[in-house]
């Protein structure tokens, strides 16, 4: 009876445990060692299989567990490498900013401001015409009637040393569809030079100039923020506008592309007129479209927003799921060392008794 009472006990224990938690064998092998062979045999008899088959759960459970956490680690480094490439990628588009051109079509330009500076060359003629069509020359080398609004404007260079400087400013065409232009006649008795041209500039609106309180310094303005072009004299040099406008960060810049072509002159002047050198050009917009150019930042702040929601979401449920795991572990680690304790009482009193009966001249307890 007191060898088969602490076996049944501790059979009893196993199936109260609700936690399915292993028995090492380790823990019973002095008591194993200790017992008859018919007594391990019955033992074994009864207690049936269930160790090992709590052994395979628990073992599961926590390769299981080992998974998710896995899972979850290899989760929040996805997330926060995503992070850094977002974040790498919405800085670099943010400094490096693309140009969006688009074309906007109109019937008609606002007149532009035309700036020659002749110096020494004359006037002659100043004409609009419609259609692309100039009429041939009639005596060339004269002045002629002209129809063209200008304006003398004197000031000081931005980029010389109080040199002071005189254009003349045209009136440039406006109206595109019926292809209207300025054919402008100059001449100019300089025998002594190589090469002689006239430069001129371009601005946005003649309006500009005409309301500015300080011509001068508007001048002063243009010649500092656009470029200067020349045409020869013994030709007829054709210049076709085009308008251009960027919009950057900050402002709004205005500026004139053009494309020139140039047709020798044929001087059919008696040969003492000759001397006096000829310069023929012709302003006209090359065709109906504003070119329009904005800067564009492609960055969206959002998604990289909605990126770091992401990365802090399996970070705060990597952490969660960490701190439950190691909860875990320790009510699982108390759990155990409780068992543990537990079991050895009943093998302690198993052996006791068993010493007793083998030896019965031991004193009694």
């Amino acid at each position: 009876m007191l060898r088969k009472e602490p076996s049944r006990s501790y059979r009893e224990f196993n199936d109260d445990d609700d936690e399915g938690d292993t028995q090492s064998p380790g823990l019973f092998g002095h008591a194993i060692e200790d017992q008859e062979p018919e007594e391990l045999d019955g033992r074994i008899s009864q207690e049936g299989f269930s160790p090992p088959v709590r052994f395979s759960k628990l073992c599961v459970k926590n390769v299981f567990n080992v998974v998710l956490i896995f899972f979850y680690v290899m989760l929040t480094a996805v997330a926060v490498f995503l992070a850094y490439q977002t974040i790498s990628e919405f800085l670099n588009q943010l400094n490096n900013p693309v140009m969006s051109v688009t074309y906007k079509e109109v019937d008609s330009f606002s007149p532009p401001g035309i700036a020659l500076f002749p110096g020494r060359a004359e006037l002659l003629s100043c004409k609009h015409h419609l259609h692309d069509h100039i009429p041939p020359l009639v005596n060339p080398g004269t002045h002629q009637d002209g129809d063209c609004v200008f304006k003398n404007v004197t000031y000081v260079g931005p980029f010389t040393n109080q040199t002071e400087k005189k254009a003349m400013v045209v009136r440039g065409p406006s109206d595109v569809r019926n292809k209207e232009l300025i054919f402008m006649q100059f001449s100019r008795n300089e025998t002594e030079e190589d090469f002689s041209d006239i430069t001129y500039m371009l601005f946005s609106k003649f309006s500009d100039l005409t309301e500015s309180a300080n011509t001068s310094e508007f001048m002063r303005d243009c010649e500092r923020n656009y470029s200067t072009w020349t045409f020869s004299g013994g030709f007829r040099t054709w210049v076709k506008m085009s308008l251009v406008t960027t919009s950057g960060r900050i402002a709004e810049a205005v500026e004139f592309r053009q494309e020139s072509g140039v047709v020798k002159f044929n001087d059919k002047r008696p040969e003492p007129e000759q001397t006096n050198q000829l310069f023929f050009v012709v302003f006209e917009w090359r065709d109906p479209y504003m070119q329009e150019i904005r800067v564009v930042v492609t960055a969206n702040p959002w998604s990289s927003v909605a990126i770091l929601c992401g990365v802090f979401m399996a970070l705060f449920k990597a952490t969660n799921f960490a701190k439950l795991t190691i909860h875990w572990i320790i009510r699982m680690r108390k759990r155990h060392l409780r068992n543990k304790e537990r079991e050895m009482n009943p093998i302690t009193d198993n052996c006791t008794a068993d010493t007793i009966a083998q030896d019965p001249n031991s004193p009694s307890y």
